[in-house]
């Protein structure tokens, strides 16, 4: 069984569109409480805290993923925007520069339990990465800042945009991993999971 540990449905649809069969637990993990000066750092533990949360409640042979992901803008982390006005402060920021949305990822096995009926412990040593990718920002208007916060869709994304959705008409260009900067790499997930991933996925 493999869990993703997160509400986001980016996420989720990512792994649809992947054909990895998963299901969905989110970790009820207050991030506020978690903090760290450097945003690798800081994501990596989030990611962590998320994956470990809902593996405390699965079997053993289940794996668990948690992500959360981040904008770093001139040395600023950016998560999601508190308000309108704060989304529309940071595009004022953004527009016509450079970023790095950066990721963590946990990927951790259930702990409840014998597995396949064995009293001994299996290694439930998580393995933990984080993906960066950098993004070129539009060198947007005020106006077109204004029409796009009032989609509410920043409102509801790291870094305050949404690539997959209206948020792409607003990049200008991508270095490095596509996926990650829509929740979580692909990638990453494919080599972690290699041995789960069958010919299926690919028809």
């Amino acid at each position: 069984m493999f869990v993703l540990a997160s509400a986001s449905p980016a996420r989720r649809r990512l792994l649809e569109q992947a054909g990895i069969a998963h299901q969905v637990q989110v970790s009820g993990v207050d991030e506020e409480s978690i903090n760290d000066p450097d945003p690798a750092q800081l994501v990596q533990r989030l990611a962590w805290a998320k994956a470990d949360a809902v593996a405390k409640q699965l079997p053993q042979g289940s794996r668990v993923l948690g992500c959360d992901s981040m904008l770093v803008f001139n040395g600023e982390v950016f998560g999601k925007p508190a308000d309108s006005a704060e989304a529309r402060q940071r595009w004022v920021q953004m527009a016509g520069g450079w970023g790095e949305l950066i990721t963590g990822h946990c990927l951790t096995a259930g702990c409840q339990g014998p597995l396949n009926g064995n009293s001994q412990m299996v290694n439930t040593r998580p393995q933990i990465a984080v993906v960066a990718t950098r993004l070129q920002f539009a060198a947007i208007e005020a106006d077109e800042i204004d029409a796009y916060i009032a989609t509410g869709e920043p409102l509801q994304c790291a870094g305050g945009f949404a690539l997959e959705g209206r948020g792409g008409l607003l990049v200008e260009r991508i270095e490095g991993c596509f996926s990650n900067v829509i929740g979580l790499s692909l990638p990453l997930l494919r080599r972690w999971l290699k041995d789960q991933v069958s010919a299926d996925t690919y028809t």
